[in-house]
């Protein structure tokens, strides 16, 4: 009788131990940001080949960010070209970020930024 006592109080040991650790471990609210893209505008035309920085107003970001690290991507109003990344990996922080423009043409393109969240820019113009 004994040892059973003592293996259920030490069970009841263990098991309080793991939760009060558990709960000292602090858990931190992540809040998802979506910076608004600053540039390019409606109206900006970018050639094929150019290099460009696409920017982002991070003016009022949230203390935790669920996903800091950013990707940048081109859409038209059919298609999302997601094999043809114009960066990814930056620290979505940075503000701007210079990207070659891809041979993509039309005048219905749209970057879209990639941290937490997808924001896309005006529409804007491609050109060869």
């Amino acid at each position: 009788m004994y040892f059973t006592n003592l293996l259920t109080i030490s069970y009841v040991a263990i098991v309080a131990l793991v939760s009060s650790l558990a709960s000292a471990a602090p858990i931190l609210p992540r809040d998802v940001y979506v910076p608004p893209i600053l540039y390019p505008k409606a109206g900006t035309v970018w050639h094929v080949g150019q290099r460009h920085n696409v920017t982002w107003d991070v003016s009022n970001p949230p203390v935790n960010i669920t996903n800091s690290r950013g990707a940048i991507y081109l859409r038209n109003t059919t298609h999302f070209f997601q094999d043809i990344p114009l960066a990814t990996g930056f620290d979505i922080l940075l503000g701007r970020f210079e990207v070659t423009v891809p041979d993509v043409t039309g005048t219905d393109i749209r970057v879209v930024l990639f941290g937490d969240s997808g924001n896309w820019s005006p529409e804007f113009t491609i050109k060869p």
